[in-house]
């Protein structure tokens, strides 16, 4: 994944998707951002080889997988087709690994709730997404764009490009991290699965193997006799 990561900056398209017949479009709070000096821009392309309508069709599955365990609801808001172009609203809830120094604002669980908007442009061939929090503004801010895209250097590949504004820049850069590799998960899943379920007893073994060396560990005679052996 190519990435590159600057001070403090803005999304350049700073306007939330709504449907074009919505009368009032969401745009992201620009002056609440700049107030926030640890405010950072991130951008990122991750290569998945797999096709664009493999990509777009697995888009809507993403969740669960193993790791994106934070995530735990999805409830689409509003979903409708215009000029050919798939319009969607989603909420997301996430729970989210509060600072020590934001704990007092939070009461119970860390839970934040996240809009995701999205168009799906069959023809253009691109995803296009807008994600914002909701929830917990006063302690953790992101704003992101993603776009998924044909490879420009192998058709039969998909790129998505990913920009994002954030609070606590560090925090976020690992969660795409875990966004990528839980959407390559899927896109296995659908598409090889045979590599899944290998990739899948690959792990088992190994977790068995270190289970058995620990024990092993804990055992200096079984140790000594495995050793003779």
């Amino acid at each position: 994944m190519v990435e590159s990561c600057s001070g403090s900056g803005s999304i350049q398209s700073n306007k939330l998707i709504c449907s074009p017949s919505s009368q009032s479009t969401a745009k992201v709070n620009n002056s609440s951002l700049s107030k926030r000096t640890m405010v950072k821009y991130y951008t990122g392309i991750q290569v998945f080889k797999f096709t664009w309508d493999q990509v777009a069709s697995s888009f809507w599955q993403r969740y669960p997988n193993p790791y994106s365990k934070h995530v735990l609801t999805e409830d689409v808001i509003s979903r409708e087709v215009i000029d050919k172009k798939l319009y969607t609203k989603r909420l997301l809830t996430k729970t989210n690994p509060v600072p020590k120094w934001g704990e007092r604002f939070v009461r119970g669980p860390p839970q934040i709730c996240i809009v995701e908007e999205s168009i799906v442009d069959p023809i253009a061939k691109t995803v296009t997404t807008y994600t914002r929090n909701i929830g917990l503004q006063r302690i953790m801010l992101l704003e992101e764009k993603c776009v998924y895209l044909t490879n420009p250097e192998n058709n039969h590949w998909t790129v998505c490009e990913r920009a994002i504004q954030a609070f606590g820049l560090e925090r976020y850069k690992k969660n795409v991290t875990k966004a990528n590799q839980g959407f390559q998960h899927i896109l296995e899943k659908c598409y090889l699965p045979e590599t899944s379920e290998l990739k899948s007893q690959g792990k088992l073994k190994l977790k068995q193997t270190a289970i058995k060396a620990s024990q092993l560990a804990r055992h200096p005679v079984l140790s000594a006799a495995s050793q003779i052996s």
